[in-house]
């Protein structure tokens, strides 16, 4: 194995700051430009990720986080609605 060939299969260091820079310059010009849409749709995303969070949090309350266990009786007892039992 010759490991003297460096940089084949990637790209150059150089190459690499460069791409950056461009990404940097597109990222800015892109959020300058539609900045109106951006603060538009910031309160919907602040809900959607306000969702999702509440989601996993709220996920192994029942019987789906980590610690459940299947052997859990089913909510009210695991009788039939109505049956009347003694």
């Amino acid at each position: 194995m010759d490991h003297g060939d460096k940089g084949r299969g990637s790209f150059s260091p150089r190459a690499n700051i460069v791409l950056l820079v461009f990404l940097a310059v597109g990222a800015f010009y892109l959020v300058a430009e539609h900045r109106a849409h951006l603060v538009g749709v910031g309160p919907l995303l602040l809900l959607l990720g306000l969702c999702v969070v509440m989601h996993f949090f709220m996920h192994a309350g029942h019987g789906h986080g980590p610690g459940s266990d299947d052997g859990d009786p089913p909510p009210g007892g695991g009788r039939e609605p109505g049956g009347h039992h003694h």
